[in-house]
């Protein structure tokens, strides 16, 4: 159902160095880029991520309440990109762990406050 999600930046380079270095771990790709973003995803079919400075020049925010999650194929990348997300700046949101039966997760903010999670279901 989703095709793809856009967080606001207000410092592109820096934004993009994080989910370069993030997106390492699960092999997304840059799949397009244009002076006002960047997208990654791991398939033309799958949903995509792409972090963008705001099409009407003023400040981008973060939504409270708005949260993106990144589905990983074992817990093992779930741990791997919570901690890479903190090494490279990012803010604890959530330690790693299992929130219920069979859904393992961590959660954290990004450079600019967007608040993310990341989670398998094994």
């Amino acid at each position: 159902m989703i095709g793809y999600v856009t967080l606001g930046t207000n410092d592109l380079p820096r934004a993009v160095a994080f989910y370069e270095k993030l997106f390492e771990i699960n092999g997304a790709k840059q799949a397009w880029k244009s002076d006002r973003g960047v997208g990654w995803g791991t398939s033309k079919t799958s949903p995509s991520l792409a972090v963008m400075t705001p099409y009407d020049g003023q400040a981008a925010t973060v939504g409270n309440g708005t949260m993106v999650a990144i589905i990983v194929d074992s817990r093992d990348k779930v741990d791997a990109m919570h901690r890479r997300a903190l090494e490279l700046g990012g803010r604890d949101e959530g330690p790693v762990g299992e929130r219920f039966p069979g859904f393992y997760a961590g959660y954290f903010r990004d450079l600019d406050g967007n608040k993310l999670a990341v989670f398998c279901t094994r």
